[in-house]
């Protein structure tokens, strides 16, 4: 019989936990829950101490025992989350929000470049991203300690070492404090050193990089996935091998998870085991090897997380009954969250928590089921990706709104190579320091496994339908809720009639709502295309947190930026039925703006970019030159024609009179035709965009694409001097950013200018009946609306 009580506090102290951290000052919150567990105490002592006897009276002790130890459990996690809010969020950072701050660092992760925009999102910032915890804050004589987890935005070529001390001159934007990070740092120059890591952290650090280095040799895919497998590297992981593990459902093993903690953990138990060391030595030797990888793969929260479940389900094999398993997992879940109370807004803690509990709980008996059909080990193959893909689906909905076709299949095919790969390349990552040659031999071997996860993340991907649509937002996290808890139903044993008709009605239920929620997305995007104008002039591609703006005339077809994703520019492309570029224009080299320029490489016909003032943009353009575009570096008075419609560059001057590389000096691009003017703004600042004014080169205009993604950063007479009808917003659904900006909101609005915004409506359209009107389209209102210019 599992046992499930500790279950019950440990769900309660997720959700006091989630309310607790969104409260400034949740000292009260946390009394009153105290009170709650001190009143169900004394309620439990008097019932269970009354002369009176029965049932009645056992059953009320037992109740208020259980509410005892839930609001205990909450007011715990409450407590941690009001005592750690005042150096998570000091009452200084929000004071010192617009000012230049100089940030004293401990890193908590190795610098990865940026891909969601970030780094665009404040001045200066540019190139790669690091965790770290600002532990001082100066601003002119003021200075200010604090515990403050930030996400740093740094220029290109940053590097640096988990565990080392730096200072960085920068700005932040403060976030919610339910957020897991509690400020972005836009770091002005790259971080200066102050402080060695720990010669612990340095001893891994240079093992991690030895590593890499021999993987780097490697080739093809499986050299590129190896650190990924083994150490949970996934720094230098190609963005297409990464999408297509996604699309397969196999990132969980390219970072460090329960399983790759597990395996190491039960290959030590086993060779203690075989040198006849008993239970005591037997675990010290586990634990001493968690403890080792733990630092060699980098502690970090989500390694923490790792090791603290690999940990669970290795109790639960020792002690021979998997039940005793999850009373662990919930006191788990309880330990962790009082240490770090906003792991209960973490994706990967929930994740990891309902991958281990359906490892524990589902696993088993679906394994059970399956084993009637077919051999038992091949059932247990096949239950354990089953039941962690199902409990997990709810949360991964809330990430991506598909259901993977081939998720299960792909894991079945690859779990196999996945450990092989990850003890062979661990094996040779230890080596590596000590005896090169026998560590290059392990490297190339583990390469095999590697190469096949790699293959079969490949092919998944490109079948037909690898993803099914489902229902968005709330309605489909609850639809896929209810499916879960159905399909759990069917698989779990009937004891009772009652029981066995629960799982008659769940099974319909199951199939009733993925019948309607498929036949709801099927519905709802043959809606979306038959009302869709076949005729437009301008549409912005939903493209999460970034920039992709089409124009078309007379079957032409120019493209303003490239977003940050290969794959989901394809997909807009694939979806407008557009196979040829005519005119790419990149305004700049930030990430979000040029990290899809793969998926048109070999399709530009003329491509006008931005100053190649570094690396990656003179990177850039030579691929677009290898892929026979005619490259230009376009600069003020460009201009030429698209159909019928004339396109003029109206900035970066030659001569950059002050402005910086970056941002300030984003391609402006103005174009006229088909009924309708339109001005594309790149991320210029207020600065850059006052300047744009000065120069008396920007007409009124009918549709302007808003600067930076619609930050606060704007220049209020710009907008005010070309008085658009429509203004377009380019930007990712819940980013960190905060943008569109109340700010940039509000000068539009006082413009006159009807707002546009991707995250909100998806895909964007706007088109001219060359009457006076302007007529939109939005994907998620799918209805056209006429739009009078202004007077």
């Amino acid at each position: 019989m599992i046992d499930l009580r500790l279950a019950v506090p440990a769900v309660v102290a997720w959700v006091g936990g989630g309310i607790a951290i969104a409260l400034p000052n949740g000292w009260w919150f946390a009394l009153v829950l105290w009170a709650v567990a001190v009143a169900a105490a004394g309620t439990a002592v008097v019932t269970g101490m009354s002369p009176a006897s029965g049932r009645a009276h056992g059953r009320a002790s037992a109740v208020a025992a259980a509410v005892c130890v839930c609001a205990a459990a909450a007011a715990l996690v409450a407590t941690a989350a009001a005592a750690a809010m005042p150096a998570r969020h000091p009452g200084a950072a929000s004071r010192l929000e617009h000012h230049t701050v100089a940030f004293r660092l401990e890193v908590a992760s190795v610098a990865q470049a940026s891909t969601a925009g970030g780094a665009s999102a404040g001045p200066g910032a540019s190139g790669v991203r690091f965790s770290a915890t600002a532990v001082r804050m100066s601003a002119g004589a003021q200075s200010y300690s604090a515990r403050m987890p930030v996400l740093v935005f740094a220029p290109a070529g940053t590097a640096v070492r988990i565990g080392e001390t730096v200072t960085v001159t920068g700005t932040m934007k403060v976030l919610p404090t339910s957020s897991e990070t509690a400020a972005l740092v836009y770091a002005s120059a790259r971080p200066r050193a102050q402080a060695p890591p720990p010669e612990v952290l340095a001893a891994a650090d240079t093992i991690r990089a030895a590593f890499s280095k021999q993987a780097r040799d490697l080739p093809g895919d499986g050299g590129a996935l190896l650190p990924g497998l083994a150490i949970g590297d996934v720094h230098e992981l190609p963005s297409s091998l990464s999408d297509d593990m996604k699309q397969a459902s196999l990132t969980h093993l390219t970072a460090v998870s329960g399983a790759n903690c597990a395996v190491v953990v039960s290959l030590v138990g086993a060779a203690a085991a075989a040198l006849g060391l008993g239970r005591g030595a037997r675990t010290v030797a586990s634990l001493t090897a968690l403890a080792g990888f733990v630092v060699l793969v980098t502690p970090q929260p989500s390694v923490l997380r790792a090791a603290v479940m690999a940990a669970v389900i290795v109790f639960g094999g020792w002690a021979g009954r998997p039940g005793r398993a999850v009373p662990a997992l919930s006191l788990a879940v309880v330990s962790l969250l009082a240490i770090d109370p906003w792991l209960a807004v973490s994706y990967g803690f929930a994740l990891s928590v309902l991958a281990t509990g359906a490892l524990l709980l589902l696993a088993p008996p679906l394994s059970e089921r399956l084993a009637r059909w077919m051999p038992s080990r091949l059932a247990t193959l096949l239950a354990v990706p089953t039941a962690a893909q199902l409990v997990c689906q709810p949360v991964l909905l809330m990430l991506n709104p598909t259901v993977p076709l081939y998720g299960v299949l792909a894991n079945l095919v690859a779990e196999p190579a996945a450990p092989i790969a990850t003890v062979l390349g661990l094996a040779s990552c230890i080596v590596i320091p000590i005896w090169a040659p026998a560590g290059a031999l392990l490297a190339h071997v583990a390469w095999v496994p590697s190469a096949w996860i790699a293959a079969v993340a490949r092919v998944s991907s490109a079948l037909p339908s690898s993803g099914l649509g489902w229902a968005e937002g709330a309605l489909g996290v609850a639809l896929m809720t209810v499916l879960t808890i159905a399909i759990v139903l069917v698989v779990a044993r009937p004891v009772r009639r009652i029981a066995r008709t629960a799982r008659i009605a769940a099974l319909g239920a199951a199939t009733a709502i993925t019948i309607c929620s498929f036949a709801g997305v099927a519905g709802a995007r043959l809606a979306q295309a038959v009302d869709r104008p076949t005729a437009w002039s301008i549409t912005a591609c939903d493209i999460g947190q970034g920039d992709a703006v089409l124009l078309s005339s007379s079957g032409a077809h120019a493209l303003v930026d490239t977003g940050p994703d290969p794959a989901r520019l394809t997909g807009c492309l694939n979806d407008l039925g557009i196979a040829r570029i005519d005119l790419l224009v990149l305004t700049h080299y930030d990430l979000d703006h040029v990290g899809g320029t793969q998926a048109v490489i070999g399709k530009v016909s003329v491509a006008m970019v931005g100053p190649l003032v570094d690396e990656r943009g003179r990177r850039m353009a030579e691929q677009l030159k290898r892929g026979g575009a005619s490259v230009h570096v376009a600069r003020t008075g460009d201009a030429g024609r698209l159909g019928d419609v004339s396109w003029r560059v109206l900035w970066p001057d030659a001569e950059p009179h002050g402005m910086e590389p970056g941002n300030e000096q984003s391609v402006t691009v103005l174009f006229s035709g088909d009924g309708m003017r339109s001005l594309f703004l790149g991320d210029l600042d207020e600065r850059a965009q006052d300047a744009l004014l000065e120069t008396g080169r920007v007409p009124p205009v009918d549709v302007v694409k808003v600067a930076h993604h619609g930050s606060r950063d704007q220049a209020e007479p710009l907008y005010q001097h070309i008085r658009a009808a429509v203004a377009l917003i380019s930007c990712g659904t819940g980013n960190d950013y905060g943008h569109p900006t109340a700010t940039a909101l509000g000068i539009l609005k006082r413009s006159g200018t009807v707002v546009m915004r991707t995250d909100v409506e998806g895909m964007l359209m706007v088109s001219s009946d060359g009457a006076g009107s302007l007529r939109t389209w939005t994907a998620r209102h799918a209805t056209p609306a006429e739009l009078a210019r202004p007077g």
